[in-house]
């Protein structure tokens, strides 16, 4: 992927901007960096006496939020590797190309331009440079979540010549596709099920060719591709056949039966599915419920996902691949083990995840150096069973509520913990519509509402899963947020170029600055090959002068910032200005 280039690049440090781009007095100033490494929240009595009188503070309030022009724009430096910024798109409820009301592969190509326009010199797009696309082979639900044939597209989604085309369109623009391949389950109405499930009410004939008109159980190979037992068991999630009393487990529903992954024509078949998929452009895969693979038992679902990964790999070492391991902490590391790729980082994520829990609890005094610590320490965990572990940090997908309620939409906390998550190492992945603040949470379908696009033009629109319950969304349309620089939009739009112009952000690896990572501050540096970043993120409602002289690093300039209020950061000598809850990569 070629490097973008912004015309009229503009680098001018933040000394041309006043100390009046504060939102909070002098007064409250915390000073973070001193001889002692403690904060320190005193007063300054020669900046109080410069503010002067109550009624002068209360003049300059309007000018004191006025949003300042963001300055700081570098030249692009995205690199044609592993490392991606993915946006999860529910083709469900994205665009619709046909007005029949439910969004489309047509109706994503129509709008990949919002996502990445590929013209270097533009800077209208989002700027991710990769895309998660949920289950769109053909099945019975509106999610697609229960696969009835591997081979295909839904036909509510297009036809495998739109895939094509999707592809291709994502080529042209540098977007990797990573689709979601469902191999826990399929769909009852899977043929590889039904035809098992007819065989399993047949005897075995005992020949070495079967001699019934149908295969009998002995025979028919699908029988081995599930979890079929004679008889109830007393534990576990098993349903009837229908055919005397044999039963099949599904752990999510019984109209998703689970399939035995020890079987090797199983294996094999699926290797040909993969094949298939990767064969017409697909960049990897997403495999759900990795932990389910064999209920309660970690290495057997390690193993499994060494075969696929092993597989994934040797077609091509830059396929990429990430699972979904729901569980604690010290059991989803163990996963690292069978060299996949990624795993989605759940410790940071959600609603009690690490992130929101940071910003949540802010005013303990260690919130910021905990986060600071708890980055290092997930990325050392995840090394230490898998050398080459590219982290996936998330905040919120299909299975999460979305994020503006975590914070009962305080707007700067969210826009904050965006930032937190795509200044993390590894691939960062938005779920959509978290660009614009999207609310819903509840039923599974309130979380995959239709993108909200516009108000005033439906053409595109889609309506949603049907259970969808009403969805009130507290924040603009993309319409809306489009043309305001204060906007969530334009926020995570800052976010994915910080990261897109500075590859250490993503590919580095993290070390606390001890000196400075306390209270409510974080710092850390990020090292890739002989290039270094220091991030330091202001986790607080106030505004902190940050003192650099005690950091190893020679910090010279301000690369780029994130401020949630419109303010600005400065640097003046080794003093580092940063407004509440903002982020500054330094260089």
């Amino acid at each position: 992927m070629k490097s973008k280039k912004i015309l009229s690049v503009v680098l001018i440090i933040c000394m041309l901007v006043s100390s009046s781009c504060s939102l909070k007095s002098k007064e409250n100033v915390t000073t973070v960096g001193n001889a002692n490494s403690t904060v320190d929240n005193t007063d300054n009595d020669d900046d109080s006496k410069a503010q002067g009188d109550k009624t002068a503070n209360d003049d300059t309030s309007e000018e004191q939020s006025k949003y300042v022009e963001y300055t700081y724009n570098q030249e692009l430096n995205v690199i044609d590797d592993i490392y991606r910024t993915y946006y999860e798109v529910f083709l469900y409820s994205y665009y619709d190309s046909n007005g029949d009301g439910t969004g489309d592969i047509n109706g994503l190509i129509s709008k990949l331009d919002y996502l990445n326009d590929g013209d270097d010199t533009t800077d209208t797009d989002l700027g991710v440079n990769g895309i998660w696309l949920m289950p769109i082979m053909p099945s019975t639900t509106y999610h697609k979540y229960d696969v009835v044939d591997y081979y295909d597209v839904d036909p509510e989604y297009g036809t495998v010549d739109d895939f094509k085309n999707l592809i291709a369109e994502c080529d042209k623009r540098g977007i990797k596709v990573i689709i979601d391949f469902v191999i826990n389950h399929t769909s009852t109405q899977n043929e590889w099920f039904s035809s098992a499930v007819k065989s399993l009410g047949i005897e075995p004939c005992g020949q070495e060719t079967c001699t019934h008109k149908d295969l009998c159980r002995e025979h028919n190979p699908y029988c081995k591709y599930y979890n079929f037992v004679e008889g109830l068991p007393s534990s576990g999630k098993y349903y009837s056949t229908g055919q005397g009393d044999w039963y099949y487990e599904a752990v999510f529903w019984d109209q998703m039966p689970d399939l035995n992954l020890a079987d090797t024509n199983l294996r094999s078949n699926l290797e040909d599915i993969m094949k298939y998929w990767l064969d017409m452009g697909v960049g990897g895969f997403r495999l759900d419920a990795a932990k389910e693979f064999y209920s309660g038992n970690t290495e057997k679902n390690v193993e499994i996902l060494k075969w696929v990964t092993d597989y994934v790999k040797g077609v091509n070492p830059d396929n990429y691949l990430v699972a979904e391991v729901w569980d604690s902490f010290g059991t989803m590391s163990q996963y690292y083990e069978s060299g996949i790729d990624s795993l989605f980082d759940f410790p940071f994520a959600q609603e009690q995840g690490k992130i929101v829990t940071t910003l949540n609890y802010t005013g303990d005094n260690n919130s910021g150096s905990s986060f600071g610590r708890a980055m290092v320490t997930v990325q050392d965990k995840f090394k230490s069973f898998n050398e080459n572990a590219i982290d996936a940090s998330f905040f919120t997908n299909h299975d999460t509520a979305r994020a503006a309620g975590y914070f009962n939409y305080d707007e700067d906390k969210i826009k904050m913990a965006a930032g937190m998550n795509l200044m993390m190492a590894g691939n960062s992945f938005i779920y959509y519509g978290e660009e614009l603040g999207m609310s819903g949470s509840g039923r599974d379908e309130n979380k995959r509402a239709p993108m909200y696009w516009s108000t005033t033009e439906q053409t595109g629109m889609t309506l949603g899963p049907q259970e969808m319950e009403a969805v009130t969304h507290n924040f603009g349309t993309y319409e809306d947020q489009v043309n305001d620089p204060m906007s969530i939009y334009n926020y995570y739009k800052r976010a994915v170029r910080l990261r897109n112009e500075n590859p250490e952000i993503a590919r580095g690896t993290t070390k606390v600055i001890d000196t400075l990572n306390q209270g409510e501050i974080a710092a850390i540096t990020r090292t890739y090959e002989d290039s270094s970043v220091a991030i330091v993120y202001n986790i607080s409602e106030e505004e902190v002068q940050v003192k650099l002289t005690d950091t190893d690093m020679n910090i010279e300039a301000i690369r780029g910032y994130l401020s949630t209020n419109g303010a600005a950061v400065t640097l003046k000598g080794d003093v580092l200005t940063m407004p509440p809850y903002s982020i500054v990569v330094l260089k």
